[in-house]
């Protein structure tokens, strides 16, 4: 049975107040003091980090069953084989069973910051499974990145998934999607791409194949003005790539982005109950406190004539 294994590569950096989520805070066009925006990605990384968690751990569970499945195939064809040729090895079958595998890799930046994540993670209790912590280094977004993947690479990987932790709307469901998607690539020869968007012409979750000859260069700040999602797309179709597109994911960069996440953070900690989701209850908790637990808008007729429609 060949083991596939998958790593889920998580982009982020200590809370540092003035450091992190500056487009939310006073220092640029935000509202917030730089602490209290801090402590709001605070409890972003901290529920991303829960969320795949739990991904991972519905993932693994599955792959044991399908092992299980697996075993029992392979010992009933077996029992098959010696009864119908007594003395002859059994004929391999057309498909090699696949054991997968996965680990959640932190990555920061610099150097010193991967002993300051790991104290905030280990200060916060005991976590769901081993977070390996790295750190990425580079003079760009682009070579940040890709220095991440490569070290992935090197642990072994068979296919990486990536994702910023600024993504409180993130589900099990996305990070699932994801593995699914690239596991439908293994074996493709060539290898291909997976990839969500943002709300603003970015990408939440970017990963590909070992086989896939694809890197991060010229896609963030792309000297021709595209935007990284249409850049990303760009490189795969001079590659001639295949890639799948999975469900938008949005993040929280500027004062718009969050006001639109504080819907649905609201929505996703009332549907938990309901659906079984692993909800954003730290965001959910610091924006209360915040006083923005929810979003109101004024009137406006800025809509299409309802003469028509409206008696």
């Amino acid at each position: 049975m060949r083991t596939r294994k998958n790593v889920l590569l998580l982009f982020s950096k200590p809370p540092a107040p003035g450091l992190v989520k500056t487009r939310l805070t006073t220092l640029k066009d935000g509202v917030f003091a730089p602490e209290v925006a801090s402590a709001l990605y605070h409890c972003m990384l901290f529920d991303v980090v829960e969320i795949c968690c739990a991904a991972l751990a519905t993932l693994e569970a599955r792959a044991a069953g399908a092992d299980a499945g697996a075993a029992a195939a392979m010992a009933a064809g077996a029992e098959e084989a010696t009864e119908a040729r007594a003395g002859e090895p059994a004929a391999l079958g057309a498909g090699e069973p696949v054991r997968d595998e996965y680990e959640l890799v932190i990555s920061t930046t610099p150097a010193t910051n991967v002993d300051v994540m790991r104290k905030l993670f280990e200060d916060a209790g005991t976590w769901p499974r081993e977070l390996v912590l790295i750190a990425d280094e580079g003079a760009s977004f682009d070579e940040h990145y890709n220095h991440a993947f490569a070290q992935a690479w090197e642990r072994g990987a068979d296919a990486v998934l990536s994702m910023g932790a600024d993504m409180p709307a993130l589900t099990t469901a996305d990070v699932i999607g994801g593995f699914e998607a690239l596991h439908r690539l293994d074996g493709v020869p060539g290898g291909g791409i997976v990839l969500a968007p943002d709300q603003e012409m970015g990408v939440s979750i970017v990963g590909w194949t070992r086989a896939t000859a694809f890197d991060h260069a010229g896609v963030f700040y792309n000297q021709e003005g595209l935007t990284v999602l249409p850049a990303y797309i760009a490189k795969a179709r001079e590659r001639n790539l295949p890639a799948l597109y999975l469900p938008a994911v949005p993040d929280v960069d500027t004062m718009a982005d969050l006001m639109h996440n504080v819907t649905l953070v609201e929505a996703l900690n009332y549907c938990a109950a309901f659906d079984g989701n692993t909800p954003p209850w730290r965001t959910a908790d610091a924006l209360a406190q915040m006083g923005w637990s929810e979003v109101r808008v004024p009137p406006n007729d800025l809509h299409d004539p309802r003469e028509e429609i409206d008696r």
